[in-house]
């Protein structure tokens, strides 16, 4: 069994604006999800930017104080040495009475052992084994780098290496002696007096503690001043995206709420203007007492032939509101045609073929009844064509538009008229049945008939708000 269940429109709940709203708060948490996704992104591009930024700058610390130190090194060298083995634009090879020389290199606390070397690999000086002096050995590429490049040359290094490698050699020697693992290595140029060739080199080891240490503060102080910055500027941004999904939310709910009194004051703005339409309605069907009702009757069977014909929600709506207010433009035709007895002249059916078009106009200035406009403007519309007012033919008139049509003559036939006295139900579905495929369309006298055969009490003039059909 299939309820039919005859609403009067006002009951209709309106459009659901609120579906913008709900759409509206889902597009808000996509802008908050992409604030915190660029937070996220934001925390990554800062410490990937912090760990760039503080390598650079220790690197550059690094090398900074590696050169200072190197400078440093090689200034008291110079001025340790020079005055003892260096005469004119040459390196001299160190006499037997070096003592000043020891003595002014013991005195810089941090060096370790210094040779000095003549550029052709002839160990002029050391303080340490001094029986090497004399004596020539291979250059090695950073002591040769330094004498031919003129350039000095500085790196910290470890204290391992074969035994066969005289640098590794006395590495090994020095980092026992001094109890360190790495070295600072230092290779300066001695320069001619004119600056402009190296006639010589400095070969320099160092404890690098002092070195270390400084370095090793300095890039701490470096490393907590980048990361104190880039996590400044995160949280500052955190601060900010916070605020800014604060802000989204309160907007959100304030719209949803703004949309909420929107909804409705449009319902009851719906409604008013719903119940006008009724009333304006009721007032076409109160100037002829013999359609007293009409408009109600014509509403319950085009739903019900609607139901037998398996529509859908929509599209029983549409002939809830077109079978109630199909004869609304009947408000512009004068009483006295419309309860005029006798048939009526040309001039008269004019005027009255004009009632479908303005019903329209009515009906269509309310937003929710636009769908139920081409019912009420073709519902006297026929299937051969020769209907009113586009004398539209066949499949060309909307299904609704005869439903309705088909619902409102089957009421004129059956109720007493000025014009004809009501006919039983079985003349009347004769009579529909006769007029199938030319004034009626076949489907919908189809389902009529179908169902006068199985409830003909649907057809009364005073059926029960809910009627049951069978399915």
């Amino acid at each position: 069994m299939a309820l039919i269940t005859l609403r009067r429109p006002a009951d209709i709940r309106p459009v659901d604006a609120g579906r913008r709203s709900r759409r509206g708060g889902r597009d808000v948490e996509r802008s908050v999800t992409l604030l915190h996704v660029f937070l996220l992104a934001s925390a990554i591009i800062c410490t990937a930017a912090g760990v760039t930024l503080g390598w650079l700058l220790s690197h550059s610390l690094t090398t900074e104080a590696l050169g200072a130190e190197r400078t440093a090194l090689a200034r008291y060298v110079d001025g340790v040495v020079r005055p003892e083995l260096v005469r004119g634009d040459h390196v001299v090879v160190a006499g037997d009475d070096v003592t000043r020389l020891s003595d002014g290199i013991r005195a810089q606390s941090d060096i370790l052992s210094v040779k000095v070397w003549q550029p052709d690999g002839v160990l002029a000086w050391t303080n340490v084994d001094p029986s090497r002096i004399g004596r020539k050995f291979p250059l090695d590429d950073e002591l040769g780098a330094a004498i031919d490049k003129n350039r000095p040359i500085a790196a910290l290094v470890g204290t391992g290496g074969a035994a066969a490698d005289e640098d590794a050699f006395e590495r090994n020697a020095l980092a026992r002696k001094a109890h360190v693992h790495h070295l600072f290595e230092v290779y300066a140029p001695i320069e001619s007096s004119n600056r402009s060739k190296a006639i010589g080199a400095y070969e320099i080891y160092a404890d690098p503690a002092g070195l270390s240490h400084l370095i090793g503060s300095r890039r701490t102080m470096v490393w907590i001043a980048v990361g104190g910055v880039f996590l400044s500027l995160w949280a500052a941004l955190a601060f900010l995206v916070r605020g800014a999904s604060r802000t989204l939310r309160r907007q959100n709910e304030e719209l949803r709420a703004r949309t909420a009194r929107l909804v409705e004051a449009n319902r009851l703005l719906e409604k008013s203007a719903l119940e006008a339409v009724e009333s304006l309605n009721a007032t076409v069907d109160a100037k002829d007492p013999y359609t007293a009702g009409h408009s109600q009757r014509v509403q319950r069977i085009a739903v019900a032939l609607g139901v037998e014909l398996g529509m859908g929600a929509e599209q029983l709506d549409v002939l809830r509101f077109a079978g109630l207010f199909h004869d609304i433009g009947k408000i512009g035709v004068p009483d006295a045609i419309l309860t005029k007895p006798g048939r009526l002249t040309e001039l008269e059916f004019e005027i009255v073929k004009r009632h479908p078009e303005d019903g329209a106009r009515i009906v269509g200035r309310l937003h929710r009844l636009h769908a139920a406009v081409p019912a009420v403007l073709h519902h006297h519309e026929r299937w051969d064509g020769d209907g009113y007012p586009h004398r539209l033919r066949g499949e060309a008139i909307p299904l609704e538009a005869s439903i309705v049509g088909l619902a409102d003559a089957l009421d004129a036939m059956t109720t007493d008229r000025p014009y004809s006295d009501a006919r039983p139900l079985d003349e009347a579905t004769e009579e529909i049945v006769l007029n199938r495929g030319t004034q009626f369309a076949p489907s919908v006298v189809d389902a009529f008939v179908a169902l006068v055969e199985r409830v003909p009490e649907l057809f009364g003039p005073d059926p029960t708000p809910d009627v049951l059909v069978p399915a």
